[in-house]
């Protein structure tokens, strides 16, 4: 993968992502065969937005590579709290680290913060808009399961405000899957993204009952509503707790069926689904490490070069 920085999916062809993904699959048989990869290699944490396993999985997977990490630490005890702007935030820690993975509120940030500096920046969700080391993890998780051709893929929850489904949507598209869209009309995918994927050559249906389609499914992609990308909390509450997965949801779906969710879930799929064959959501999550790692082994190696 010949790319200076990764800030959305569209970046991606489908050799770059079969390239990662096999990467990641090597890494994930053998994790130790790269602990002396980048001795001494910095990768810089800068995250405007709480996060749990986007962050630990990148701290994880650059310390097995035999690097470190710095971290800008919370909003509120770093200089941003005075005032400092994105961009001289991303240009000081530039000077710092060989790397930097941002996560922002504000949809852009990433691209924005990429102008700024010479060291590969990894978007780790920009407000709404993409996050695509989170896609390549899934993908992984997918090919693993089901493999990346001739499938049905539901995504359901939160379409509008999801940038976990808009990177997955748009890395979908180059591969042979027909992509189901279920949610609230009020929480349908944005028209701008709709018209993206239609140029891409999608295959794609817009659902509000997951019953029309769960039958036919081989991966059923949950999302939870993302309460804090609402303007009005009176909006969220209307649509809040709106679909549920449970055991007897999934008695009329596929028995191969594989249920992910990029976490963290709040009561969109119910505790009684973990102990089935069909969640994959905590292997998901698991993939995180193995696959960052290819990622950053592909970035990193680029700038050895």
């Amino acid at each position: 993968m010949r790319q200076d920085h990764l800030i959305t999916a569209t970046q991606l062809s489908r050799a770059d992502i079969e390239a990662v993904l096999d990467r990641a699959a090597e890494i994930d048989a053998d994790p130790a065969g790269m602990a002396d990869r980048y001795p001494g290699t910095v990768l810089g944490l800068c995250f405007f937005e709480p996060s749990t396993r986007t962050k630990m999985s990148f701290e994880t997977a650059i310390k097995r590579l035999g690097g470190a990490t710095t971290d800008m630490g919370t909003v509120e005890s770093s200089s941003v709290k005075k005032g400092e702007s994105l961009a001289d935030t991303v240009r000081v820690v530039e000077g710092y680290a060989d790397a930097l993975v941002l996560r922002h509120p504000s949809e852009g940030a990433a691209k924005m913060a990429a102008e700024f500096v010479d060291v590969p920046v990894i978007n780790a969700g920009d407000g709404a808009g993409h996050h695509p080391s989170q896609t390549l993890l899934d993908l992984y998780t997918i090919r693993d399961n089901v493999g990346l051709d001739d499938l049905s893929i539901g995504i359901m929850g939160d379409l509008k405000y999801g940038r976990t489904v808009h990177s997955l949507a748009d890395a979908l598209t180059n591969f042979d899957v027909r992509q189901h869209f279920i949610s609230p009309e009020s929480l349908q995918l944005p028209r701008s993204v709709r018209f993206d994927l239609h140029n891409a050559g999608a295959q794609l249906r817009e659902h509000t009952e997951l019953e029309d389609v769960l039958p036919e499914l081989d991966v059923l992609y949950v999302t939870r509503i993302q309460r804090e990308r609402f303007p009005d909390e009176t909006e969220y509450e209307k649509v809040a707790g709106e679909y549920r997965i449970d055991a007897e949801t999934l008695e009329a779906a596929d028995d191969d069926l594989a249920v992910m969710h990029p976490l963290p879930r709040v009561d969109e799929i119910d505790p009684d689904v973990d102990s089935l064959p069909q969640a994959t959501y905590f292997e998901q999550s698991h993939n995180g490490v193995p696959v960052r790692m290819a990622l950053l082994d592909s970035l990193l190696s680029e700038v050895d070069q």
